[in-house]
């Protein structure tokens, strides 16, 4: 187990491990992180939420993905574009679902929560709960991520209080007879359209932007017009040779165990006082490396390989420039920042060509937003008319393409049928056509729809949808029915979400810093 942590608490991780391997005992890391003066990200329920105690919360999404947590990870990261906001609306969440099940009185048992972590993934094969497997990610997977056995068993109990806050909202949850049959003859029917698209390039051509543009854009936007914030930093490395990075499993580990106690002593060495980063670095025979000044968005080639290097360079500050131990793929390093240049207002010459440039990409788009609606309503005239889908595109001066025939959903379900794999990842301009499709009737034309792309668009003309046999449906009813009611679950939990983060001030929480690896 590689223990990348103080060495005063060492004593209290063998304390835990001990208690936790005698039986899966029921254990809250009591720490009081907000007495830790590691500065407030925000406030929520009118306590103060510190980084420590943010990040704490983020690695536990990392934790519950790799065992397999799907529903919890899906339910608690909604809405999230990116892997920064699935941390950030974890975090929040998370202490939002544990406040709102002691408020409902949801209190799992020891015997529960260990059931729910025998039926964990990570730890299931062919014939059940296998006790190496979990053994095995216990001693290897928790220590980095600075964790123990016991906070497997803290996502267990989260994941039984969101299953029983779900069952509580879903109560009264039914779904209309019509809506079913609706919703499965947009989602499973076959059907024929084609689609009229319009490039930017057609357009960007014929944009002028003038000074008086670019000049009033500057005015409005000053706010946004700034340089990105840079930092530079010193770091030394606590690396594996070579040789040592071919070794694999137990050897491996060994050889990491060492590197971190290594590490360890370094970052202790670091809090006394006085001390200053060069001289512990002389002391254990160690030349720091220096990288150039370099922004979030592109980081000093020496961090490259290990993006949350780059991540905690940005969370240190002038009053704590010194970082802990971060593990790498190879080893462990530790940062030291140097300097700041910090962001400032671009003036007009230097935001000139950034300026352009949103400007003729808004011009463009605006111009090619009101052609498609113009020729959205000549193809309608046409189609009215009773001509075909390619006759009325042409008559409108445009050409209409045609697609091969597709449903929203390829396969239909079926109760009695094995589990069907994940669909193969899609192209997003295809998926974005079928949902747009789905919506319409048969001789409708849609509105543009904006593609992100290449910051193109284009309309979609149904010209035809397959009537299902109604035999189809039945057969099928039992599964629909489990799976609408399902996913109006999910929106009537993730309305009372939204309804209890509000209720517990999340929204006027303070931007919070990316989580280190």
């Amino acid at each position: 187990m590689i223990t990348v942590m103080r060495k005063h608490h060492k004593i209290l991780m063998i304390v835990i491990t001990a208690l936790v391997c005698i039986s899966f005992s029921w254990y809250w890391n009591k720490t009081d992180f907000g007495q830790l003066n590691n500065g407030a990200v925000g406030r929520i329920y009118d306590h103060n939420v510190t980084q420590v105690e943010f990040q704490r919360n983020a690695r536990l999404l990392r934790l519950a993905s790799q065992l397999g947590m799907r529903n919890l990870v899906r339910e608690l990261t909604t809405g999230a574009q990116n892997e920064s906001e699935a941390f950030e609306n974890f975090s929040w969440n998370v202490m939002v679902l544990r406040h709102e099940a002691k408020e409902l009185g949801i209190e799992p048992t020891t015997a529960e929560i260990a059931q729910a972590v025998k039926a964990l993934p990570a730890f299931n094969s062919e014939k059940g709960f296998d006790l190496a497997a979990y053994s095995n990610f216990a001693d290897h997977a928790l220590a980095p991520m600075g964790f123990s056995e016991a906070q497997i068993e803290e996502l267990a109990a989260d994941q039984i209080a969101l299953e029983r806050i779900k069952k509580i909202l879903s109560a009264g949850v039914a779904i209309p007879e019509k809506e079913m049959r609706r919703d499965f003859e947009q989602a499973f029917a076959k059907m024929d359209a084609s689609v009229v698209r319009f490039q930017p390039e057609a357009f960007a051509k014929d944009v002028q932007v003038s000074d008086d543009q670019i000049a009033k854009y500057f005015e409005s936007h000053k706010a946004d017009l700034t340089t990105e914030e840079k930092r530079q930093v010193r770091f030394v490395q606590f690396g594996l040779t070579d040789e040592q990075k071919k070794l694999k499993g137990k050897e491996r580990i060994e050889v990491l165990q060492k590197l971190a106690d290594r590490a360890n002593d370094f970052t202790d060495a670091l809090q006394a006082k006085g001390a200053e980063f060069d001289q512990v670095a002389a002391k254990f025979g160690i030349a720091p490396k220096e990288t150039g000044a370099f922004s979030k968005a592109a980081p000093d080639p020496q961090l490259g390989t290990a993006p949350q290097l780059a991540q905690a360079t940005f969370a240190l500050t002038k009053e704590a420039p010194n970082s802990e131990a971060l593990q790498t793929p190879d080893g462990f390093d530790i940062l030291h920042l140097v300097k700041v240049e910090p962001s400032r207002p671009l003036t007009q010459e230097e935001a000139r060509p950034k300026i352009v440039e949103a400007i003729t990409k808004e011009m463009v788009q605006q111009t090619m937003s009101m052609k498609a609606a113009e020729v959205a309503g000549k193809v309608r005239e046409e189609l009215n008319s009773g001509k075909s889908a390619e006759q009325a595109a042409a008559d409108a001066g445009v050409k209409a393409e045609k697609l091969k025939a597709f449903a929203l959903l390829d396969s239909l379900p079926d109760a009695s049928a094995t589990p069907t794999p994940p669909p193969k990842e899609e192209d997003p301009e295809m998926q974005q056509i079928k949902m747009t499709a789905s919506s319409l009737q048969p001789g409708e034309v849609s509105d543009f729809v904006g593609l992100p792309k290449g910051g193109g668009g284009l309309l979609v003309v149904l010209e035809k949808r397959e009537q299902l046999d109604p035999a189809v449906f039945e057969k099928s009813r039992q599964i629909l029915e489990e799976r609408a009611l399902t996913n109006k679950g999910d929106i009537v939990f993730y309305e009372w979400l939204r309804d209890r983060r509000h209720a517990a001030g999340v929204e006027e929480k303070a931007k919070t810093q990316p989580v280190p690896g």
